[in-house]
C-alpha cells in the first residue's frame, strides 16, 4: 500500500540576515535543547512560499486571505463592473460569507450601548480566504433566481431593526429558506467543479481555510509546516546602520540598529497526500505527487524577503531529505542537543546529525520509508542505505515516481 504522508528536511547554511523579526524589531528566536535558536516562523515560510513567482507558475494564483470585507468589495465590484451591479456583489458576499449573522451579533451588542457605532460587520467578519470564481457564480445566481434574490432582500432589510426580538423575529422564517438555498448550492455538482476548476484551487487544498459560515466551507490544509530554526545555538550581532541624506552637508539623515546573524537553518513540512486529493476533488495521486515536488523545490530555494535589500542573504538549500512514510515525522530533535562547529563549520556537522537520527528511528520503529536525500556534496556524512541524488531535479522526478526509481 503506498505511504500517505511526504515528510521533507531541508537545511540551509544562510549568511548575515534578519528574515523574520517581532514585533519589537528583534531577530525572532526559540529556545531548543535549552539554547538559543534563530527562527524563522512557518507563517513567513508559507507566505513567501505562496507569493513567490514558482508558486505561481506552477501551482496557480495564491487565494486572497482578509477579513476586511470592504475591502474585498471594492476589488471585487472594480473586476466585476462590466458583468454585475455593486447592488449585486455585495449581495454575493453576504451570502457568501454570511455576513448577515454576524450583523445580528453585532444588532444584538448595538441595543445595550448607546454610543454603538453604525454597522460594523463588514470589519468584524473572519474571512481566511476566497475565490473568485465562486462570487462570481453567486453574482450569477443571484441576477437569475428571483427566489433568491427576493430572500436576500428581506434579510438585508430585517437587518436594519435594532431591537433584537424584532429582528429575530422577522428574520427567523427568512434564514430556513436561504440554508435550504445553500445546502443545495454546496451539495451540487456545479458548485464543487467551479470550486476545483478555479486557479486558486491548489492553494487553498495546501494551505486550507476557516469559513465563518455561508457558502464558504472549511477545507483543512493538506500541507503542514513547521517553524524553521537553527541547528545550533546562536548569538545574534547587532547592524549599527545610517540612512545617507544626500543633502545634508553632515551626519546622515537616519540612524537606528537591526539584530542579525547566520546560521545553518532546519526547515520541516509534512504533506498530507490523501487529503490533498480530496481538496482538489479526488485528484489522482499522480497529480497529487506533481504538487509536492513543487513543494520540495520550493523549500529548498524560496527565502523570505525581509531585509533582504540590506543583506541579500538568497541561499539555496544544501541538504534534502525526503521520506515516503505511515506518519508525519520531523527530524527537529537531531538537532536537540545544538550542533558545535568544527573545522569545517555548521553545514556537514548537521548534515552527519541528521542522517544519524533518521537511522536511528528507522531502526527503533521498524519504519519501511522509501527516502532519497540530496546533498550538493555527496560526503561522508551522508547515509549509505538512503538512496543519494546529486541534483535536486533528480529528488523532484523520484517524489514524482512515488519514491520509486
Amino acid at each position: 500500500m503506498s505511504k500517505n504522508f511526504i515528510n521533507f528536511s531541508i537545511l540551509t547554511s544562510s549568511s548575515s540576515s534578519c528574515q523574520n523579526s517581532d514585533d519589537m524589531g528583534m531577530q525572532k528566536s526559540a529556545i531548543f535543547g535549552g539554547k538559543r535558536r534563530t527562527r524563522i516562523s512557518s507563517q513567513s515560510l508559507k507566505s513567501s512560499m505562496r507569493h513567490s513567482e514558482y508558486y505561481k507558475q506552477h501551482l496557480g494564483t495564491p487565494s486572497t486571505r482578509t477579513r476586511n470585507l470592504d475591502v474585498l468589495k471594492e476589488k471585487l465590484t472594480e473586476k466585476f463592473a462590466d458583468k454585475f451591479s455593486d447592488e449585486t456583489i455585495n449581495k454575493a458576499i453576504v451570502l457568501w460569507s454570511d455576513e448577515s449573522k454576524l450583523a445580528k451579533q453585532n444588532k444584538t451588542e448595538d441595543s445595550k450601548s448607546d454610543d454603538a457605532t453604525e454597522d460594523t460587520s463588514s470589519k468584524k467578519v473572519a474571512v481566511a480566504a476566497w475565490i473568485e470564481a465562486e462570487i462570481e457564480e453567486l453574482a450569477n445566481l443571484i441576477e437569475n433566481n428571483d427566489e433568491l434574490k427576493a430572500i436576500l432582500n428581506k434579510i438585508e432589510d430585517t437587518n436594519k431593526i435594532t431591537v433584537k426580538k424584532d429582528f429575530e423575529k422577522a428574520v427567523k422564517e427568512d434564514r430556513k429558506e436561504l440554508k435550504k438555498i445553500i445546502t443545495k448550492l454546496q451539495n451540487s455538482d456545479v458548485w464543487k467543479a467551479i470550486t476545483q476548476a478555479s486557479s486558486q484551487a491548489k492553494d487553498i487544498a495546501l494551505s486550507g481555510r476557516m469559513a465563518t459560515s455561508g457558502l464558504m466551507t472549511n477545507i483543512d490544509g493538506a500541507l503542514a509546516v513547521a517553524h524553521a530554526i537553527t541547528t545550533h545555538e546562536v548569538s545574534s550581532d547587532i547592524d549599527w546602520f545610517t540612512a545617507v541624506d544626500d543633502l545634508q552637508e553632515q551626519g546622515s539623515g537616519h540612524l537606528d540598529t537591526k539584530e542579525f546573524s547566520a546560521g545553518v537553518f532546519y526547515r520541516y513540512a509534512s504533506l498530507n497526500i490523501r487529503q490533498l486529493q480530496k481538496n482538489l476533488g479526488d485528484a489522482s495521486r499522480a497529480e497529487a505527487l506533481e504538487i509536492a515536488a513543487h513543494v520540495l523545490h520550493m523549500l529548498a530555494t524560496v527565502v523570505p524577503s525581509a531585509k533582504q535589500q540590506s543583506f541579500a542573504a538568497y541561499n539555496l538549500a544544501e541538504f534534502a531529505l525526503v521520506s515516503f512514510s505511515d506518519q508525519p515525522i520531523s527530524l527537529a530533535n537531531a538537532f536537540e542537543k545544538p550542533v558545535t562547529a568544527k573545522r569545517d563549520g555548521f553545514l556537514q556537522p548537521s548534515i552527519a546529525k541528521i542522517n544519524e537520527h533518521y537511522n536511528k528511528l528507522i531502526d527503533a520503529y521498524d519504519l519501511d520509508d522509501s527516502t532519497a536525500q540530496f546533498a550538493l556534496d555527496n560526503s561522508d556524512n551522508l547515509s549509505a542505505n538512503i538512496k543519494f541524488k546529486g541534483k535536486l531535479s533528480e529528488l523532484k522526478a523520484w517524489v514524482c515516481n512515488d519514491g520509486k526509481e
